[in-house]
């Protein structure tokens, strides 16, 4: 399956019923996302349409005469494109999304139902683009010298590449994670620890359990009355490091 951000979503309709294609041609044809690339009566034909035009979403009946929906499915295999069933009977429910459906639409559906489905294709196509874009920006990244390293990440819809030298600091949020630039603050989904484990462990450490220092902005460090001890970066920013971790950061300071 191939798939571009700027281009409408490759549709491909499936089903032995004329009354119930037209339906569906109806509906997709009313919406600007979806250009539709085939139109199938039966299971072969659609495998054929499927290799041929390499469709991002199949709308596929299950019960067809010949080669029924998941043996489509079956037959396309790795090559399958995103699928939402369509049928009238709920009980392949469940094996539809064994089969990693990404919707079922239960016939007759109103034009409400069907929008809500489209609706939600569309989000998981454009997920789908987007974690393909940031795994191929995340391996050209880290295929370059350690010295000229990038982090990828998605922050509220954006993918952002960000050079490590540019991160001054990092701390946890909750259930996500904060990198702190002279630009920027995104905020990304995950944890503290997985997510610096994608940096230098020379370049940053771990000064607090919810903090992480890029060590080349450490201006100076102090100690606090509590025992703790502040870290002061050149941009003047002050961060709280625990006794328990000056051991991470003191030996890389005095490293010549």
């Amino acid at each position: 399956m191939t798939t571009a951000l700027a281009r409408p979503w490759r549709a491909v309709i499936v089903d032995d019923e004329p009354p119930a294609r037209q339906v569906l041609r109806h509906l997709l044809a009313r919406d600007r996302d979806f250009e539709i690339v085939a139109e199938c009566g039966h299971g072969e034909a659609a495998v054929e349409a499927c290799e041929r035009t390499q469709p991002d979403v199949m709308f596929l009946d299950v019960q067809m005469p010949g080669l029924d929906g998941f043996g489509v499915v079956s037959a396309l295999g790795t090559r399958t494109p995103a699928v939402v069933f369509v049928t009238a009977f709920d009980r392949y429910a469940l094996k539809a999304f064994e089969a990693q459906a990404l919707d079922y639409l239960l016939k007759p559906f109103s034009d409400e139902r069907f929008g809500e489905v489209a609706a939600h294709v569309k989000r998981r196509l454009r997920d789908r683009v987007a974690g393909d874009l940031e795994a191929r920006l995340t391996d050209l990244a880290t295929s370059h010298d350690a010295r000229t390293r990038q982090l990828v990440i998605r922050d509220a819809g954006r993918i952002l590449v960000i050079p490590w030298d540019e991160i001054d600091w990092i701390e946890a949020e909750d259930y996500c994670v904060r990198f702190h630039t002279a630009r920027d603050r995104p905020l990304v989904r995950g944890g503290l620890q997985a997510m610096t484990g994608r940096l230098d462990p020379a370049m940053f450490v771990r000064i607090h359990r919810s903090t992480v220092v890029n060590i080349t902005r450490v201006r100076e460090i102090g100690p606090l009355s509590s025992g703790d001890y502040e870290v002061v970066l050149v941009d003047g920013t002050r961060l709280r490091m625990s006794r328990t971790y000056r051991k991470n950061l003191s030996p890389r300071l005095a490293a010549p």
